[in-house]
């Protein structure tokens, strides 16, 4: 590969990595431009961990026609963390392909790059790759310096196959050893920026994510909105935690799924959870539109609930039910705490009143309760019926309470 060729293959690199564009169009536009340059790629697998609550890294492949799909975001590999999980025998399985694979055997010895006649068994997946017309492959790592390392994060893999007759010349081998710190600096960066979105979505909820993302992060920096307040917790969940304390974590994540898929359904955003509590909020600049997403919520998280239930009972586990308070009003939504360490939330009185109205759930025997401002949204109403007027502590005058009607909005 002559240098203009390097060159430029090594600049649209770094100008695909700084305009952010996809993995898997990087690795294709990559992969397509080697052909030209006279490499004869047949497949290419390119992968990288991440920090992500569910997977452990995406793969980006290339040259496999239909038959796989371009991008596959993969599980846990490490047995300890399998065991934690209670992984299921399909990951177990892919963990250990892992082990028996060749980057596997170069993370143990240290080597950068392996090059293998694709005749040779000693690892499981070359049958595979020789059955697919393959005849050479070449694995290349390149390692990011330790005190870059991100959880898993700790460098780019690729790896290289042809189905040229005689495989891969010296020069190709050289030119992919080459070439691939600038596909890995352009991996990572994506990455990176793909990583930060998916970790404050997951730990502040996808509508403050976006804001603090958008550069709303100076301390003390507010605004003034309109919401809808959601305040919910479950029923029962102390005695569950003293009667069956090895069982609260895997409860509060199967009921979390349930509600918080709802929230995020119907354009909600979960800011904060409080053990079984949990604080959400539906902007309200149209405030019919996010009452009515509200309660479609409520009804979907309370279905998902009665699903769930019946699933756990089945399966001999401890079962609870949700309460659910619904209020909206003015609140201010944004950066509150000390210079270290800031929280993005909602405060004010309506965030007060709607934690009463969900703990007077349990006075009234009603699994949801909806306050009367939200009540007079619109033609809300209808679709509720009045269980009377509460005192609500630390409100100064009684508040009437409503929950939903069974015969307008049914609710299993």
């Amino acid at each position: 590969m002559n240098e203009a060729v390097f060159t430029e293959l090594s600049a649209w690199l770094t100008k695909a990595g700084l305009a952010g564009t996809v993995e898997t169009d990087i690795v294709a536009g990559f992969c397509e431009r080697c052909v030209v340059a006279g490499l004869p790629l047949g497949r290419a697998n390119v992968f990288i961990d991440t920090l992500h609550p569910v997977h452990e890294g995406r793969l980006f492949r290339w040259g496999y026609g239909d038959a796989e799909a371009p991008l596959l975001e993969y599980g846990r590999t490490n047995p300890a963390a399998l065991a934690a999980s209670g992984a299921d025998p399909k990951d177990l399985e892919m963990a250990e392909r892992w082990r028996r694979s060749p980057f596997y055997r170069m993370l143990q010895s240290g080597e950068s790059l392996m090059r293998r006649r694709l005749d040779d068994p000693e690892f499981a997946v070359f049958p595979e790759m020789r059955a697919a017309g393959m005849i050479e492959y070449v694995a290349i790592i390149n390692r990011f310096a330790a005190e870059h390392v991100i959880g898993e994060m700790d460098c780019v893999y690729s790896s290289w196959s042809t189905r040229a007759p005689d495989g891969f010349a010296d020069w190709q081998v050289a030119a992919l050893k080459r070439l691939s710190p600038y596909l890995a600096l352009a991996i990572k960066s994506v990455a990176l920026a793909r990583m930060t979105t998916t970790l404050m979505d997951t730990y502040l909820g996808w509508h403050a994510a976006q804001r603090v993302l958008s550069g709303r992060i100076v301390r003390g920096v507010a605004e003034r909105i309109d919401a809808v307040i959601w305040f919910s917790d479950l029923r029962g969940f102390t005695r569950i935690t003293d009667t069956a304390p090895e069982q609260v974590i895997p409860l509060l994540n199967d009921y979390a799924d349930v509600i918080f898929s709802a929230i995020r359904d119907k354009d909600g955003s979960v800011l904060k959870l409080m053990g079984d509590g949990a604080l959400a909020i539906f902007t309200a600049e149209d405030r019919a539109h996010a009452c009515r997403a509200a309660l479609a919520a409520a009804i979907e998280a309370r279905a998902g609930v009665v699903a769930l239930n019946r699933q756990r009972t089945a399966d001999g586990k401890p079962v609870t039910d949700m309460y659910l308070g619904l209020h909206i009003g003015e609140v201010f939504y944004g950066n509150v705490g000390s210079r270290g360490r800031l929280d993005f939330t909602v405060i004010g009185p309506a965030v007060n009143e709607v934690s009463r109205i969900a703990a007077m759930c349990r006075s009234v025997d009603q699994p949801i309760l909806i306050s009367k401002d939200f009540a007079d949204v619109d033609n809300i109403r209808d679709r509720l019926v009045s269980v009377g007027r509460y005192a609500l502590r630390g409100v100064s005058q009684p508040q009437e309470l409503f929950t939903l009607d069974p015969e307008a909005l049914p609710l299993a």
